[in-house]
């Protein structure tokens, strides 16, 4: 768990300082690094996280509806963060202190859901094999980090045009600690009793119906117009394969 605490923090803060090192990677690299991450977002969500939901003894019918609710859920933190969380680098609520309060909030709570994936993903697994392997529970990790760094890198990009340097990289780090802090806190919580096995198969149902309103926006919004893009539509091709590949083959 030490090591997931590490590459989550660092890989938000070291996606997020690139803005201030390499300014012109948003213009250039930006959309395609994020069109793979939604791509292998989507991707681990339908052949890992929702069939091990539906393997693993719950009730289905109640899963499909947490399922929905974190979907709601997303869209709700969306208004909150200006849609940060899948790549967009503006703000609604402006450069006041409030919206900034706003953007992290949003973020922040998103960002420690997620976290909660990499607590006891043993008592979801089903235990069952496909095409004779296991599921391999690094590709939820891989796919939490793809998403955070595009993710890191608007939220500094917005901040960066209404705060300081100092203040920036300080509620970058905010951002960075918060899905290792959903991590750690949902471990200490089930073993203290404070979360069941229920309450941890409802954690994963409410993050799955976010990943799988991130993705489907960073797919609606990669083309606006409904004109095929080539290189976005190869990136989005490769990264579900390598999705496909790390989870079966690996």
């Amino acid at each position: 768990m030490g090591l997931n605490f590490l590459l989550l923090f660092l890989t938000a803060f070291g996606a997020g300082s690139l803005v201030f090192f390499a300014p012109k990677f948003r213009d250039k690299y930006f959309k395609l690094v994020l069109v793979f991450a939604g791509s292998y977002l989507f991707s681990i969500t339908i052949i890992h996280l929702i069939p091990e939901l539906f393997t693993s003894g719950y009730s289905a019918s109640s899963m499909g509806l947490w399922i929905l609710i974190g979907f709601l859920l997303q869209q709700l933190l969306e208004f909150m963060s200006s849609g940060i969380e899948h790549g967009h680098i503006h703000m609604h609520g402006g450069s006041t202190r409030s919206g900034v309060a706003t953007v992290m909030l949003g973020l922040f709570v998103h960002a420690f859901l997620e976290g909660t994936l990499l607590s006891h993903g043993d008592l979801i697994s089903s235990g069952e094999e496909v095409l004779g392997h296991v599921h391999n529970s690094n590709t939820v990790l891989v796919g939490i980090l793809m998403h955070k760094g595009p993710a890191a890198f608007a939220l500094t990009a917005v901040l960066s045009s209404a705060l300081s340097k100092k203040w920036t990289l300080i509620l970058l780090g905010l951002f960075a600690i918060a899905s290792p802090l959903g991590m750690y806190s949902s471990s200490l919580f089930f073993e203290s009793g404070l979360l069941t096995k229920d309450g941890i198969g409802i954690l994963y149902g409410l993050v799955a119906g976010g990943f799988l309103h991130i993705s489907t926006t960073i797919f609606f919004e990669s083309s606006p117009h409904h004109k095929v893009h080539w290189k976005k539509l190869l990136v989005s091709f490769f990264a579900a394969a390598l999705a496909v590949a790390s989870e079966f083959l690996l």
